[in-house]
Parts: C-alpha cells; sequence; structure tokens
C-alpha cells in the first residue's frame, strides 16, 4: 500500500507541480493570500513528506549506499547546519522566516531524490510515469500557443498574477504591470512580441521542462505518436524564445549520443541548433505581437534613460538580457569569493526578496548555495549532480542526459527553485539507480 502511495505520490507532483504556479496566482486572485496562501503552497512538500514516511516505516531494507547517496547525504547535512548556525556568526541580515524558506527549498531536491532511491519502479510504473512527462511536456507546449496567440496579454494584467509575483514572492516588476518583463521580447515599442510561458507562467521554466521531454522523447524508440509529440514539444520550445535552453537541449542530445553510441541524437543536436538560430533570428516578425500601454511605455523609456540602451538583437553577445544574466553570474562569483564560507540560510534569491533581506545573489543556482551554505555547500551539491551522473550513465541515458542538461542551466537559473525539475530529474534519477544490473534503462518501457 505505502509503494502504491509513492507511486501516485510521485505521478501527482509531475502533474501539480506543472500546474502549481498558476494555481498560486489564481487562488492569490481569489483572496487566499500570506500565511495562507503559504501553506497551500506547501502541498508538495507535504506529499512528498508523507510519501517519504510511508515508505521509511514499511520498508524491509533500504538500498545500496552509493557514493551519490553519500554526497547528497552530506549536502543535505551542511544545508541544516548553515540554518542552525546564528545569521550574525556569518554576517547574515537573513529573517528567521526567509531562514526557512530557504531550508524548504534547498531540502526539497534532497528529498525528491530520496523518494526515487526508496521507489522501486517496475515496468507499469516506469511507463505510466514516463507518459505522464511526456502528456505534461504536450499539454505545456499545447497550452502555452494557445496563450499567446487566443489570450489577450490584458488578461494577465488583470489576473492575479502580478500580486502573486510582487506581494505573495516578493518579486517586483516594474515596467508591464507587474508581470515578468521577460513575457516580452522587445523588439520596438509599437509591435512587442509575446513569449511562450504556459501555466508555469515563466518562459524560462516552461523551456526547461521541455527540453528534458524532448531528451525523453529523443531517447525512446521513434513511433509516429513520438515524433507527433515531439513536434509539438519542440515548437513549444521555440515559441519561449529560451537560448539557454536550446544550448542545453543540444548539449543532452550529445549527451545522449555518448552514452547510446549513436550519430541519431548528434544529427538532432545539429538540427535543433540550426533551427533555433533560424527561428531567434525570424522570431520577431513571426511571433504573437502585443502592445505595450502608455504606463508601461513610459516605464521602459525611463530605464532607457537611466541604464542606457544596451542594444542588439536576440543573437548580439551583448544583448540585454545575455549581459544581465552574465552580470548576475560575475557579481555572485564574486561575492562567494569574498565571502567563502556563507551567509547562512535565506541569504540569496526568492528567500531573501520575499523577506526584505539583501539579495546577495540570485539567478544561478550554484551563487545562491555558495552564498547560503558556503563554498563546502556549494561543493557538496556539485559532487552530488557528478556521482549521479557517473552512477546513472549506464543504467538511463535519458535521466544522465537530463542531469547534464539540468547542470548547465543552474549557471544561470535557480534550477532547484523550479520544483518540476528538481521531482523529474533528481527524483526519478534516485529511482533509475534502484534498477539491478542488467536491467533494460527506464526509457526503454516506454
Amino acid at each position: 500500500m505505502s509503494i502504491r502511495l509513492a507511486r501516485l505520490a510521485l505521478v501527482v507532483l509531475i502533474v501539480g507541480l506543472a500546474l502549481h504556479n498558476l494555481a498560486m496566482a489564481v487562488l492569490w486572485d481569489a483572496g487566499v493570500r500570506d500565511t495562507a496562501l503559504d501553506v497551500a503552497a506547501a502541498w508538495k512538500d507535504v506529499l512528498l513528506l508523507v510519501a517519504l514516511v510511508a515508505l521509511l516505516a514499511t520498508a524491509r531494507s533500504l538500498p545500496t549506499v552509493l557514493w551519490a547517496d553519500r554526497v547528497a547525504l552530506a549536502y543535505g547535512a551542511l544545508v541544516v547546519v548553515y540554518w542552525l548556525l546564528p545569521q550574525s556568526w556569518l554576517d547574515g541580515e537573513a529573517t528567521a522566516r526567509g531562514e526557512l524558506y530557504a531550508l524548504r527549498h534547498h531540502l526539497l531536491p534532497l528529498g525528491a531524490y530520496l523518494l526515487g532511491r526508496l521507489l522501486r519502479l517496475d515496468r507499469t510504473w516506469w511507463r505510466r510515469t514516463g507518459l505522464t512527462l511526456v502528456g505534461v511536456a504536450c499539454g505545456l507546449a499545447a497550452w502555452g500557443l494557445v496563450d499567446v496567440y487566443l489570450v489577450p496579454l490584458q488578461s494577465w494584467r488583470d489576473s492575479g498574477v502580478p500580486g502573486w509575483f510582487e506581494e505573495q514572492l516578493g518579486l517586483a516588476y516594474r515596467c508591464l504591470s507587474g508581470l515578468p518583463e521577460n513575457w516580452i521580447l522587445n523588439t520596438d515599442e509599437e509591435s512587442p512580441v509575446r513569449r511562450l510561458v504556459s501555466t508555469f507562467l515563466s518562459p524560462l521554466a516552461t523551456a526547461y521542462a521541455l527540453v528534458v521531454g524532448l531528451l525523453l522523447l529523443a531517447a525512446v524508440r521513434p513511433r509516429r505518436w513520438t515524433i507527433g509529440a515531439g513536434a509539438l514539444v519542440y515548437v513549444g520550445l521555440l515559441w519561449t524564445h529560451t537560448r539557454s535552453a536550446f544550448l542545453a537541449l543540444a548539449a543532452g542530445l550529445l549527451v545522449l549520443a555518448a552514452l547510446r553510441r549513436s550519430w541519431t541524437p548528434v544529427a538532432l543536436a545539429a538540427g535543433s541548433l540550426v533551427a533555433s538560430l533560424v527561428f531567434v533570428a525570424v522570431f520577431p516578425t513571426i511571433g504573437p505581437q502585443t502592445s505595450y500601454t502608455a504606463t508601461e511605455l513610459a516605464c521602459l523609456r525611463d530605464n532607457a534613460a537611466e541604464e542606457g540602451d544596451a542594444g542588439g538583437g536576440a543573437l548580439d553577445p551583448g544583448e540585454s538580457s545575455t549581459t544581465s544574466h552574465w552580470r548576475a553570474l560575475r557579481d555572485g562569483i564574486r561575492t562567494v569569493a569574498e565571502h567563502p564560507w556563507g551567509f547562512g540560510l535565506g541569504n540569496a534569491g526568492v528567500s531573501a526578496s520575499r523577506t526584505g533581506a539583501e539579495v546577495k545573489a540570485g539567478e544561478s543556482t550554484y551563487t545562491e548555495l555558495g552564498v547560503d551554505t558556503g563554498v563546502l555547500g556549494l561543493a557538496a551539491f556539485v559532487a552530488w549532480l557528478v556521482a549521479l551522473a557517473f552512477a546513472l550513465r549506464r543504467r538511463s541515458p535519458w535521466l544522465t542526459a537530463s542531469l547534464a542538461a539540468f547542470a548547465l542551466l543552474g549557471l544561470q537559473t535557480d534550477v532547484i527553485g523550479i520544483h518540476w525539475l528538481a521531482v523529474v530529474v533528481l527524483g526519478l534519477s534516485g529511482s533509475a539507480l534502484r534498477a539491478a544490473p542488467g536491467e533494460p534503462p527506464p526509457e526503454d518501457e516506454i
């Protein structure tokens, strides 16, 4: 019974986390806010904890401890130690609430991995899980395409999304009526173009989820339905206009090619890079156009006057978005290098911004971990990913490729803060390690 509960919990997490952001914005708009909404948002943590407790309570034996398990537990121990250390010892400024947010943020990936290590999926459940994942990817792409063409941007301006981001998460966006500015590709004042954001309410998070789905579809045996699903998901990925995801997909396909010793993924990687380059160049002319309000235009002009025009098109290395990401990464690396023992939990990323603390690093998973847990915590996390990839390489080429894409994307984005990625990539990786030697990889069951 406990095994069935844990398997169902895993499937619910894969589906539910894809809908989580949209659901939270709807609840905020309905008047569920502050602590009440925090409690509602904790459904994922509660479900994960219940599944873990159920498996531990009924387990007759624990899986063989691997090096990936040891460094994962070391990472978790360091997170807890940094939570317990007084902020004053580390020059941190986080509030107690911010520390709790960060504790949950850093430990959820470990919880997902431990769930996978305790949960053995048989052929039937690997097939169900894989089909669920493909269904989620197709749903994200289909809904996102419908949204950018048929749902006016004004509907999102008037929704609970701006309030949820600003008042609940502490993410204040200025120049798009409270919506994240990256929803728009700012080609010019007259005809800006919308990017696909889907139910994640983010082009980046959606793109990263679609990358994992595409790597799975590239790894399974090609059939008509997998080719059709892959085409739909790839179109959705293109419409996110997320260049880091295009590169991560190509990198994941090359890892898949090396592990499978096949040229097909190499051809797919090359074709994808060419297609994405062409698409990035033509998207401003073929993408779904929208318009700014007078207030938004005034804000954009004020920003341009203050910061100057970073200029360039989407393929220009000096383009404003690229420059911003590199600056955030560079500044975060400098902060970690100057303060290698860390500041304590709650001093980086959304955990800091939503509690009023100074954000000492943001965007990159690695710099955020370096700020919160010092170079020791950062090193433990990186060692965990490396050990996990080494252990997975013969058990699941798809999950190894997904883990490589996950690690690469972490340079630019807080990937462990995208809980869907943490559960799918780390949770399923843990479960794949339960396979007996000689068993086919899980993607062969789909």
